[in-house]
């Protein structure tokens, strides 16, 4: 159920980094609900990369899905 709800956030996302010729790739969830992410395109070799993850990604995830509790980049 956790993972489904984070695919579903993920596809809200998708857009955001699409436009900037990115994309993003759901890796895994962890029992700690700590959600592993792949950065692709322009987004996986973007200085701002780290930035986008937290601000972005990490912020919108959360506020969709209360329970994840990081998202890291692999």
């Amino acid at each position: 159920m956790f993972q489904e709800k984070v695919i579903e956030a993920l596809q809200e996302v998708r857009p955001m980094l699409q436009r900037d010729g990115g994309d993003i790739e759901l890796v895994e969830t962890t029992p700690e609900n700590v959600v592993r992410v792949k950065l692709t395109g322009a987004c996986g070799g973007c200085p701002m990369a780290q930035q986008t993850l937290k601000q972005g990604v990490e912020r919108i995830l959360k506020e969709r899905v209360p329970e994840v509790a990081s998202v890291e980049s692999v």
